[in-house]
């Protein structure tokens, strides 16, 4: 039982095919309880379809699926999400036209129920602000609140996506493809986000930026058309001659490509 509360997520052998193509195969995955996780690997590799099976948005062809020692394989994405287990996107999805504060706010009524109590009150509304305000000010938006979404650069839409997806208490959040489509300046500010909130949380991502799994990674997992292919820290991998061979065609030089979508 010891081993089983250590980690947070677990996979057994899981397996998902599509009319005979197997997009991952046995794949058992464990992912520490208070630690941030990466799922890397060349294009084609199976990281969404496990994402996708995680979150239960695919169901597994067999193989089992543990949230905090419990077995979720037959649960529904919204039950899954109940339990702690939430998810963010490649594409950024917040409100356009409502304030940075007015999204969060949104994401907490959903987590009280209320999503669609559209006609409460101002007033009533209120009570759920200071802590809109302080996942602002986790993610590093609170001087942002009233600004309306749609004006955010690109870099801190995904903070702020990040802050309503925090709004549902999650335990574990899954990030896919955090960094994708910024530049330097906002690469860095979501590793130094990423670094904060998982403080007290776990974290399981997919991210094809080498620096950014370098930078903030404590375990890597590597698959490689659909099965795991190797896993340990950054330092290990990287050094791993069958990672090397599926991302640059060689056992030579080091890991510093993208991994791209898979």
């Amino acid at each position: 039982m010891a081993d089983t509360i250590d980690y947070i997520l677990e996979t057994d052998a899981l397996v998902r095919e599509f009319r005979g193509f197997v997009a991952v195969s046995s794949v058992s995955l464990r992912v520490r309880r208070g630690r941030i996780h990466a799922l890397i690997g060349p294009n084609g590799a199976g990281k969404t379809t496990c994402f996708n099976l995680l979150t239960k948005f695919l169901e597994p062809t067999s193989g089992s699926i543990r949230f905090n020692g419990v077995d979720i394989t037959d649960e529904r994405p919204a039950e899954v999400a109940r339990r702690g287990m939430v998810r963010s996107f490649q594409i950024s999805s917040v409100f356009p036209h409502l304030t940075v504060l007015e999204n969060v706010r949104v994401a907490l009524q959903r987590s009280l129920g209320t999503s669609f109590h559209f006609w409460r009150s101002e007033r009533s509304l209120r009570r759920l602000e200071p802590r809109a305000l302080a996942l602002l000010a986790e993610v590093g938006l609170e001087e942002f609140a009233g600004v309306v979404a749609v004006e955010l650069s690109y870099g801190r839409k995904r903070a702020l996506e990040l802050a309503t997806t925090l709004a549902l208490d999650p335990q574990l959040l899954l990030l896919d493809e955090p960094t994708q489509g910024m530049g330097h300046e906002d690469v860095d500010r979501v590793m130094q986000l990423i670094r904060r909130i998982a403080a007290d949380r776990s974290i399981l991502m997919v991210e094809h930026n080498m620096a950014v799994v370098a930078g903030v990674c404590d375990t890597i997992t590597v698959l490689a058309r659909g099965s795991v292919l190797a896993e340990g820290s950054y330092a290990q991998v990287s050094r791993n001659a069958a990672v090397l061979e599926a991302y640059m065609g060689t056992a030579e030089g080091g890991l510093v490509g993208p991994g791209g979508r898979g």
